[in-house]
């Protein structure tokens, strides 16, 4: 009777220890499953993975550069200050853009000139204070505006680092655009010298907190602007990976 329970003793803390072990397995098993899969990760396609090093001006004389904008969700377009045609539409759904994420330190927006023999520095930053104090105004419809007065709003004080509008060398800045964001409808005439190279599209670029395009949006329609909103939220939750930026 004592060898029997003696041996059930045996068998009960062999059985015991084979269970301990394979709980132990699977949660080993598990952890790295859960460690190694980004459940946070959007199903946004990545366009290019091959977002250029490069250095512009700001709109406050700062130089910025790929550090600047590593592990931030940034828009990227491409406008002119005095343009009357498609920028001030482009901007005032920018603007919507800026208004909706400006609190997020993980957010960003470059606006780039196409026209830096014109657009100076003063001259962007005068456009900002147009952007961010104007009103932005829906229209019947169903588009948007900025209206500015300059002699109803007096500057701001405080330096804006969430909107950045960026100058420098022409043939850098359209190479963003065409090599980088993938934002340029027209293909750049080889045979033309790039001071009478013109861009101008209506096309926004986001990017991801990886420096990937991840999606490409028409600043002109509405149905594709209400898609960026959701998406910028949608990468905003992505794990930032960083990588060696060279």
């Amino acid at each position: 009777m004592v060898v029997t329970l003696i041996k059930l003793y045996s068998m009960v803390k062999k059985w015991h220890w084979y269970v301990g072990f394979f709980v132990i397995l699977f949660g080993v098993y598990f952890l790295y499953f859960f460690t190694q899969d980004d459940f946070s990760q959007s199903n946004l396609p990545v366009i290019n993975n091959n977002i250029q090093p490069f250095s512009f001006t700001n709109q406050n004389g700062k130089i910025l550069t790929e550090r600047d904008i590593e592990g931030k969700v940034f828009v990227a377009e491409f406008f002119f200050t005095t343009c009357k045609g498609i920028c001030p539409k482009m901007n005032a759904n920018m603007r919507r853009v800026f208004d909706t994420y400006k609190v997020d330190s993980s957010f960003m927006i470059l606006s780039h000139t196409c026209m830096p023999e014109t657009d100076s520095v003063p001259l962007l930053k005068m456009y900002e204070q147009r952007m961010l104090n104007g009103s932005l105004v829906q229209n019947d419809d169903g588009s948007y505006k900025i209206n500015y007065d300059s002699t109803l709003v007096s500057p701001q004080n405080t330096e804006n680092v969430k909107w950045n509008f960026v100058t420098g060398d022409k043939s850098s800045l359209y190479k963003m655009a065409r090599q980088s964001y993938l934002i340029d409808n027209n293909k750049p005439d080889s045979v033309s010298n790039i001071t009478d190279q013109f861009i101008h599209t209506q096309f926004f670029a986001l990017v991801d907190k990886q420096s990937r395009v991840r999606g490409v949006y028409d600043g002109l329609k509405e149905d594709e602007i209400k898609k960026l909103l959701i998406d910028i939220s949608a990468l905003l939750k992505e794990k930032y990976q960083s990588r060696s930026l060279n």
